[in-house]
């Protein structure tokens, strides 16, 4: 097993996700403040200041409070499909890889999987799978697209290259969700407005507590009608919250505040990624890193017990299998943590 450095770390430099950030003092001092009601009854002063700020920030009719990225990907699907249904998803998608089948165990529907291409989706591979309409087959109802892209390094999507997609899509009457969990940190990359980037979608979703420093909740934007069957399947699916102004101040905090820092946990992971290279001992281009996600491999054969090394020398990533492991960088770490990280991350491969 790797043998970890002998200058043992006070604390660990947690690099596994921007999930884990803590809320500031502003964000805290409005959650004590919060106005709140009961949100099944739709009397949550706070969540209606929430549901009100989304819609003008991504250009969409409606917005619905959820607790998750990954409710907030659910309750979209079944909103749009019935049982039995087919929805296109890409093979390292966070709806197929991360969210435990729950839109096949819950919903009955039926996923098929094309290739992402470091995130991205081919239009014309997209058309391929798209089904005739035959009875021996599920009807295709809905494509869905991921910006960033969380298993394709933090990769985010152009508005070109999604268009591209949802043309397809649109063209054959079918539906598209945007699983935008990371969507401002694609929209400060690309230089662009998130609405802009959720422009040709469906339905979009969105996650404070990704990046933007909020402890908790989700998104789901859409027209009117999609975002009243949203809040109809958020119920069934044991989403209903009652006076949870509390936490829907935080995201309004992360919402205003998270986005105008995002530029700087791009330059810690890009940061990160050179001091990673300049070692020798990693594959890693920093030249691949666009956002926050820096995903990585030592060079030859990860050794047993690596990972558990790097966390007894004091840094937390992620395994992602395949002998990648990935690092997020996030609020609560600096410039000087991320250098300090990959010095260590390579002491332990001495």
């Amino acid at each position: 097993m790797p043998t970890p450095p002998d200058d043992m770390p006070d604390h660990v430099i947690d690099l596994r996700s921007d999930t884990l950030t803590k809320p500031s003092q502003k964000m805290r001092s409005a959650m004590a403040a919060a106005d709140v009601g009961d949100d099944v009854y739709d009397e949550d002063p706070t969540v209606h200041r929430l549901e009100s700020a989304c819609p003008r920030t991504l250009g969409t009719e409606a917005a619905l409070f959820v607790t998750s990225g990954t409710q907030a990907n659910l309750v979209s699907v079944l909103a749009h499909c019935g049982r039995g249904d087919e929805i296109i998803v890409g093979d390292e998608a966070h709806i197929f890889y991360y969210e435990l089948g729950g839109v096949s165990a819950l919903g009955g529907v039926h996923v098929r999987e094309i290739p992402n291409h470091d995130g991205l989706l081919d239009p014309d591979e997209v058309e391929r799978a798209i089904r005739e309409d035959d009875v021996h087959s599920p009807p295709t109802r809905l494509v869905c697209y991921e910006n960033t892209h969380n298993r394709g390094g933090g990769r985010a999507p152009t508005v070109a290259q999604f268009k591209a997609v949802a043309d397809v899509a649109h063209a054959r009457d079918l539906k598209v969700h945007l699983d935008g969990a990371r969507l401002f940190n694609a929209a400060v990359a690309l230089n662009v407005s998130a609405s802009a980037l959720c422009a040709d979608a469906d339905s979009v979703n969105i996650c404070f507590s990704k990046g933007l420093g909020a402890p908790i909740g989700s998104a789901v934007a859409g027209s009117h009608d999609f975002i009243a069957r949203c809040r109809r399947y958020r119920k069934m699916v044991g989403g209903g919250m009652r006076q949870v102004g509390v936490l829907a101040a935080a995201a309004l905090v992360a919402l205003e505040d998270g986005p105008k820092r995002l530029h700087e946990d791009h330059a810690n992971a890009h940061a990160f990624a050179e001091a990673l290279a300049s070692t020798g001992k990693f594959e890693c281009d920093p030249a691949r890193v666009q956002t926050n996600i820096v995903l990585f491999s030592v060079h030859g054969a990860s050794k047993p017990g690596l990972h558990e090394a790097w966390r007894a020398a004091g840094v937390a990533v992620n395994d992602v299998g395949g002998g990648r492991f990935r690092a997020v960088t996030h609020l609560d770490v600096s410039r000087a943590d991320v250098l300090d990280a990959a010095h260590r991350l390579a002491s332990v491969l001495l």
